[in-house]
């Protein structure tokens, strides 16, 4: 059986081929950085190519984003606490998971204090005025950039944030 289509080339690793390394970030080897409000963000990873970046946040009762939307999907996964959007009905608690489609409009809203919640998250984040229309953009470059400024402003340094 021929899982390759006739004609196209696939290319072959051998032995000697220099293999990829995986990379590792321990649970502590990135720190949490306060915000505002006692909320706190780390920076995993910003792929600047891919648009990619993922951040992981603690967040305090009461916290909310201004309504936005992203134009590239999201994915959460909750780990503690709880949170909503202000738009839907259902509540995303410890084990929850979240796939948001590209230009969906929400407000995120924290329920419990502690509420950590990992996001991965494509392309940019479009903050909305009450007309819809759009009032600022955040992106993993932008947002790289506020990490690494608190994180040093903090006390903790410059961060070995895994960009790719």
């Amino acid at each position: 059986m021929n899982l390759v289509p006739a004609g196209r080339n696939v290319p072959v690793m051998t032995m000697t081929a220099p293999r990829p390394l995986a990379i590792h970030i321990g649970r502590d080897d990135l720190p949490f950085v306060d915000y505002g409000g006692g909320n706190m963000m780390k920076v995993l990873l910003i792929d600047e190519a891919e648009s990619l970046w993922i951040v992981e946040n603690i967040f305090k009762a009461g916290f909310e984003t201004q309504t936005h939307r992203h134009t590239g999907p999201v994915f959460g996964y909750t780990v503690s606490g709880a949170w909503k959007y202000k738009e839907y009905d259902y509540v995303n608690r410890a084990g929850s998971f979240l796939y948001e489609p590209a230009n969906s409009v929400h407000t995120l809203e924290i329920l419990e204090d502690n509420t950590q919640v990992w996001f991965q998250m494509y392309g940019m984040n479009l903050n909305l005025r009450e007309d819809g229309s759009v009032e600022s953009v955040t992106d993993g470059a932008g947002t790289l950039g506020a990490y690494l400024h608190l994180a040093e402003k903090q006390g903790h340094g410059r961060p070995n944030v895994l960009v790719l």
